[in-house]
């Protein structure tokens, strides 16, 4: 028999780390969009939709489910994937389910970001009403209030905000329902302690669904947690104000691209030749060294499309072409480093005589000549 899934969608490299995604109640996975790119790069980011919430059926989540069933579906849906340990962002209900899982599946969460979320969503009575609601007339009502709660007054009139609340509107009722059911149940403040993987909380100032306070309570009770408010955004934060709210992820998840070009860049041209650039920066070159740093090694040759010997071959070529003999001495030397042998840099140099000319190829071979001869010697 197979087994039913979260619908969901799979961007950035198959070997990077993995990153969950969870939406908000009412929203799919297309509430992530503003981020995905960014995240993807360095990622394998799994977004997914709740039940009843675009590609995922209805059916998968029973009439007084909880929170802990939406987790258990994440779980399944990580172990189809592969993936054993995962960071997770989730949106207010996708948060819980984060929330959840760091409590009760420690060893599964490597890093938790909670968005506009809380340990309790206000009182159980009204989420039984909301899902009366929805079992009895639908999303509609709920769907044309949607928009004073996820956003501020001065975003609810945009494209994306109505295309939001457009998908709010074709969600299944009875799925819709069961969240509501979930977000019923759900109290996790007495176990927020017990949470040891790294926490971002970020809460909208403006957030009618989930006030700053209930970030704080997050913040304050989650051993370790960082919180950060950003001021004229309501629930749906991360679409109203996207730079923030990705930002914000990119500093908690990982190093950003300075560190990471500085630990490629050493990698690739080795640390003697680092050190002695760093040594040599002065206050009129130290742009420049981080212009470098960030963009060619932290943000270009950390890119998933190429592995770093086609890159090599690349350099070499352009380099060849630009008749800039000092850099490709560094970079032939780099590219030995990175396992290219030398009858391949031979190669490169042959196929850069045809299209970059004769005199550039001369002169490019002999400066690999005197490095391959110095290392013979060495």
């Amino acid at each position: 028999m197979t087994q039913t899934l979260l619908h969901h969608r799979t961007d950035g490299p198959d070997g990077a780390p993995a990153l969950l995604l969870g939406p908000s109640l009412g929203t799919s996975l297309a509430v992530w969009d503003p981020q995905v790119p960014e995240l993807a790069r360095r990622h394998r980011v799994i977004r997914y939709d709740l039940p009843g919430h675009g590609g995922t059926p209805a059916d998968l989540l029973p009439a007084g489910a909880t929170v802990a069933d939406l987790a258990r579906l994440v779980l399944d849906l990580a172990d189809h994937l592969g993936i054993d340990r995962f960071a997770h962002a989730g949106i207010s209900l996708g948060g819980a389910i984060g929330t959840h899982l760091a409590v009760h599946h420690p060893e599964r969460v490597s890093t938790l970001a909670l968005v506009c979320s809380s340990a309790r969503f206000g009182a159980p009575e009204d989420w039984w009403e909301r899902a009366r609601t929805v079992r009895d007339r639908g999303t509609g009502p709920v769907a044309d209030t949607a928009a004073t709660r996820w956003f501020t007054r001065a975003f609810r009139d945009t494209p994306v905000a109505r295309d939001l609340v457009a998908d709010h509107r074709a969600a299944d009722p009875t799925g819709y329902a069961a969240c509501c059911d979930a977000l019923a149940a759900y109290d996790l403040r007495a176990d927020l302690h017990r949470i040891d993987a790294p926490t971002l909380v970020v809460a909208g100032r403006d957030d009618p669904a989930t006030p700053p306070a209930h970030g704080r309570e997050l913040a304050d009770h989650i051993p370790g947690a960082t919180l950060l408010e950003i001021p004229d955004a309501a629930h749906l934060a991360g679409v109203e104000k996207p730079n923030a709210v990705l930002g914000a992820l990119l500093d908690h998840l990982g190093p950003r691209p300075a560190a990471v070009g500085e630990r490629v860049r050493r990698a690739v041209l080795g640390d003697d030749h680092v050190d002695r650039a760093i040594a040599r920066t002065t206050a009129f070159t130290a742009p420049f060294q981080d212009f470098i740093t960030r963009y060619a090694w932290g943000e270009i040759w950390t890119r998933p499309g190429l592995d770093r010997r086609t890159r090599s071959c690349i350099t070499l070529t352009a380099l060849v072409a630009g008749g800039h003999h000092e850099e490709l001495t560094l970079h032939i030397r780099a590219a030995l480093r990175g396992g290219l042998t030398p009858d391949e840099i031979g190669e490169v140099l042959l196929q850069s005589a045809v299209y970059c000319g004769v005199p550039a190829a001369n002169a490019a071979f002999a400066v690999a000549n005197r490095i391959l001869d110095n290392d013979k010697d060495s």
